[in-house]
């Protein structure tokens, strides 16, 4: 087991990781209805480099990532952002302010702008919360200059039918999202099923880029995934989320193997 949690028990106190940031909410409450969506007592996120959030169906994944940018305001409790020399209440900031300060969610970043090509989508996203006028930067040549170089980089490594036409599929919008998520320089990356409708080929690159990403730019990402080959391959530590509640943790050796998880949620191919 690494880290400070217990290996597949429920969640408890602990102070940040040794990564240079981490989220810790405290008492964090949201109801919807008179139902409770998601009911943490004390869970730090972003100890290790890249974790893993899963559960069925209903059990307050997305609204998680959610209250954590302040998309949805917590109806109780405090999430906090640890950082070397600060420590900041984010569910009093709100969204953009989040943003500016580098945690991201896949999914939120920008519109989907259908007239945009690929290449303009990703220059728009590099210019940044202070340069985001469109016009401004498609006639800052100095700043595309500097922009290409990195632009190109991804284009190499991902395969879109045609870069400076406008992204086609579902899984090309997808992929779109997460280069724009990364040209924001995030320090933690909140991705939601981050690679549905991908091909196998560009799921892999994918997650190949985020291991290289969190061990040389120490980023953290959370990753919300129905896919559990890819959260036991990829991820090195999980949370099982259910009822709005974090059950269990530990390292994914750990989670699988839990008898109750295996039978209960995982089914027997996964146990």
């Amino acid at each position: 087991m690494t880290g400070a949690f217990p290996g597949t028990r429920a969640a408890s106190s602990t102070a940040p990781g040794a990564r240079s940031k981490s989220l810790h909410l405290h008492a964090v409450r949201k109801q919807y209805g008179g139902r409770t969506v998601v009911n943490i007592e004390d869970l730090v996120l972003g100890a290790h480099g890249i974790e893993g959030l899963i559960g069925p169906n209903g059990a307050g994944k997305t609204t998680l990532m959610k209250l954590i940018t302040n998309v949805v305001s917590p109806d109780s409790g405090r999430i906090e952002y640890h950082l070397p020399d600060e420590t900041v209440l984010l569910s009093a900031k709100k969204p953009d302010a989040i943003a500016r300060m580098g945690i991201v969610k896949s999914n939120q970043v920008i519109q989907d702008f259908e007239s945009l090509s690929i290449r303009e989508s990703l220059l728009l996203a590099l210019a940044g919360a202070k340069e985001e006028k469109f016009w401004k930067v498609l006639s800052d040549k100095t700043f595309q200059r500097r922009a290409v170089q990195e632009i190109d980089e991804y284009l190499d490594i991902f395969s879109f039918q045609n870069p400076d036409g406008t992204a086609g599929s579902a899984g090309e919008k997808k992929l779109l999202d997460i280069l724009r998520c990364l040209l924001l320089k995030p320090r933690f990356l909140l991705m939601d099923e981050p690679t549905a409708g991908l091909p196998q080929e560009e799921t892999d690159k994918v997650m190949d880029l985020m291991r290289t990403k969190t061990r040389e730019n120490d980023l953290s990402i959370l990753i919300i995934e129905h896919d559990l080959d890819l959260i036991w391959q990829t991820c090195e530590y999980v949370h099982f989320m259910a009822e709005g509640e974090i059950l269990l943790q530990g390292t994914p050796t750990e989670v699988r193997n839990n008898a109750t998880v295996a039978e209960k949620y995982l089914g027997a191919s996964h146990a």
